[in-house]
């Protein structure tokens, strides 16, 4: 990949730039927390973005998609804005170092990725954080981590049309080669957790239904909106820490949609953290049996499943996969699967019939490497 957009980047520019990476991630439990302010247990994985940057001295950044085989050229104004969605995440970054007070200006680039898209591996947390890092160190801004985080988010937010948390920016940047992390949503707040699931004799596998989800305008929104309606009859800024005691004594006054939505994530605050104490003590059958719960839960009262990504869940339960549960904000993309090695074979051969024996197609399977998250290379 390094190597095409080298070859690109000298075509179309002549000369050499520097190579920047940002990664996709899992995450392992904790889906639709961050913007709860709950807890969240991503990883960095060995799949992301990489641009290569070369400063060009004016106010403009002449830009081109390998992957689409699309170049874009705009200025850093708010009304330079492009058209292509793509360009937008590089734009929304710029003007958000802006808005910062941060002095950049125009670049050229060329960028590509591996991230399945539309797979909840975040492949636009993982450009975004790839152009905030690589700015960042190119003009010397000083800028810390976490708000190279919030920089991409606010690109979402202002730009992008998603009103998403932070957990897969903070993945993107904070990423560290084999270790998960929990992070807290509300306090910001956050620890590394050492994860070889090889160790105890497990593989963590993504199989992606190829159903390709759409986070932009309602389905997302909606869902957010309903858990802030339930938040202020709490008298709370989030459901962080809300019990299922307090959600009962409010159910005749909130909808029956916002009630299934916050059981939900009530729910989900209590899986990461027994999922992570499960870990500690190297309990991979508890983590598997959170990963079901919040896999149902996220289908039946959070309604962001799809039909294929049930049939995926379902399957695994009867092949004895130990967990198993929609990965990302839903509506289509992959299940995360932890799987006994020596089912593992069995369980990928019959994943992949049956899936196509159903749907017309098979799912593709994704090993995952949990990795390093934004870095010069």
């Amino acid at each position: 990949m390094k190597q095409r957009i080298s070859e690109k980047f000298r075509t179309l520019f002549s000369e050499e730039g520097d190579f920047f990476a940002s990664a996709g991630r899992i995450n392992l439990i904790g889906e639709h927390t961050d913007y709860n302010g709950g807890f969240v247990f991503p990883g960095a994985i060995d799949k992301g973005m990489i641009a290569e940057i070369r400063l060009n001295g004016t106010g403009t950044v002449r830009a081109f998609a390998l992957d689409l085989d699309e170049y874009c050229e705009f200025g850093m104004n708010e009304e330079d804005a492009p058209v292509q969605s793509w360009a937008r995440y590089i734009f929304g970054v710029c003007r958000e170092i802006i808005k910062r007070g941060g002095k950049i200006s125009g670049f050229d680039t060329v960028f590509s990725g591996d991230v399945p898209l539309g797979a909840g591996m975040s492949s636009s947390a993982a450009l975004e954080s790839t152009f905030a890092f690589a700015l960042d160190n190119l003009f010397a801004l000083g800028i810390d981590k976490f708000e190279l985080a919030r920089i991409g988010q606010s690109t979402e937010h202002n730009y992008c049309g998603v009103k998403c948390g932070i957990m897969d920016q903070f993945a993107s940047v904070f990423g560290k080669k084999g270790h998960l992390m929990r992070l807290d949503c509300r306090s910001m707040e956050f620890e590394y957790f050492p994860f070889d699931p090889a160790q105890h004799g497990y593989r963590l596998v993504l199989l992606n239904s190829l159903v390709k989800h759409e986070l932009v305008g309602s389905p997302y929104n909606d869902r957010r909106a309903s858990c802030e309606r339930v938040a202020k009859v709490l008298g709370q800024e989030f459901l962080r820490g809300a019990t299922m005691e307090q959600l009962e004594a409010v159910k005749d006054k909130i909808s029956e949609e916002d009630y299934m939505r916050a059981r939900y994530v009530i729910g989900e605050e209590k899986r990461v953290l027994d999922v992570c104490e499960a870990l500690g003590k190297g309990d991979y059958e508890t983590v598997g049996k959170r990963m079901y719960e919040t896999h149902w839960g996220m289908s039946r009262d959070y309604e962001v499943s799809c039909e294929e990504l049930d049939f995926l869940a379902s399957l695994a339960e009867e092949s004895g996969v130990t967990g198993s549960r929609i990965m990302g904000g839903g509506f289509g993309g992959c299940t995360i699967n932890l799987v006994k090695e020596e089912l593992y074979d069995g369980f990928i051969a019959k994943a992949k019939s049956a899936f196509a024996e159903k749907y017309g197609h098979e799912p593709i399977v994704i090993d995952v490497v949990i990795s390093d998250g934004a870095r010069k290379l």
